[in-house]
């Protein structure tokens, strides 16, 4: 299974956390691409993946499967070609969301890609996801909790994407959306300017995204995005899996214990070697 992440140094804690959920539940080899870049030109922090996190990463899946890797793909100069100085550098997200509009360009992408956001975690086996027959689709989504109520009735949650590549370079939607966030100022951005753009989707369960719940036995990605909370008072939060005591004291998810009680172990261990 080809798996796509994307981010910079700070993204391990979420790499770390969702391979462990991931390559625990799996039998098939998991192939992890995470696309990173140097960008301290905007922000002193924006300092690629370090090989040292990759070689650590690698360590663990392959604890699971010797066929398991992680690999890292430089796509700064790729980005600043694309997207450098743009008009959507600064939105609502990280500039590294915008890496995953790259992988049309990049040689050794394979024909079928599921593209993750790196606060998920997989509570059953994701072959079940990235099996889906999509061969006659530019990729599969669910659709997005908010976005699909206020902006339209098939919006997207580009968290989770299911890409059939082949499909995508014959349609150019990448290049299209590429085209959009260079002509566009856009409110979401990458999300956006990839709904905006889509020829054919297919639109799938939200267990395979589930933006909303915890704890639901059906769910078999969560999404630690963004959530509204109505008690004690309307108000924002934005939670993820890595931050494990407010997972279980404020979320009440224990949904992932086995899994999280292990990327603490490990998150140990890198720390020593550190």
């Amino acid at each position: 299974m080809n798996i796509l992440f994307s981010g910079n140094k700070k993204v391990f804690d979420g790499a770390l956390s969702q391979l462990i959920s991931i390559t625990n539940k799996t039998k098939e080899p998991v192939n992890c691409i995470i696309l990173t870049m140097d960008l301290t030109r905007i922000n002193k922090e924006f300092i690629q993946i370090t090989d040292e996190q990759i070689v650590f990463l690698n360590k663990v899946v392959k604890s699971k499967n010797k066929k398991n890797q992680v690999k890292k793909i430089d796509v700064t100069e790729l980005y600043e070609k694309e997207f450098g100085k743009g008009k959507n550098e600064s939105a609502y997200c990280t500039p590294y969301t915008l890496l995953r509009l790259l992988v049309d360009l990049i040689p050794e992408i394979p024909d079928k890609l599921l593209y993750l956001d790196i606060d998920m975690l997989a509570q059953k086996d994701i072959s079940e996801l990235y099996n889906i027959d999509i061969s006659n689709y530019e990729y599969a989504a669910v659709k997005e909790k908010y976005g699909s109520k206020i902006i339209k009735h098939d919006y997207i949650n580009a968290g989770m994407l299911l890409l059939n590549m082949k499909k995508i370079r014959e349609t150019r939607l990448l290049q299209k959306a590429r085209d959009m966030l260079r002509e566009r100022k856009l409110l979401f951005a990458d999300q956006d300017a990839i709904y905006w753009n889509t020829t054919s989707k297919l639109i799938i369960s939200r267990i395979y995204n589930e933006q909303r719940k915890f704890n639901c036995k059906d769910t078999v990605i969560c999404h630690f995005a963004k959530r509204l909370w109505l008690k004690p008072y309307p108000h924002i939060e934005n939670i993820k899996q890595w931050q494990v005591e407010k997972v279980h004291n404020i979320y009440n998810c224990h949904a992932f214990d086995k899994d999280l009680n292990e990327y603490i172990e490990w998150r140990e261990i890198f720390n020593e070697a550190d």
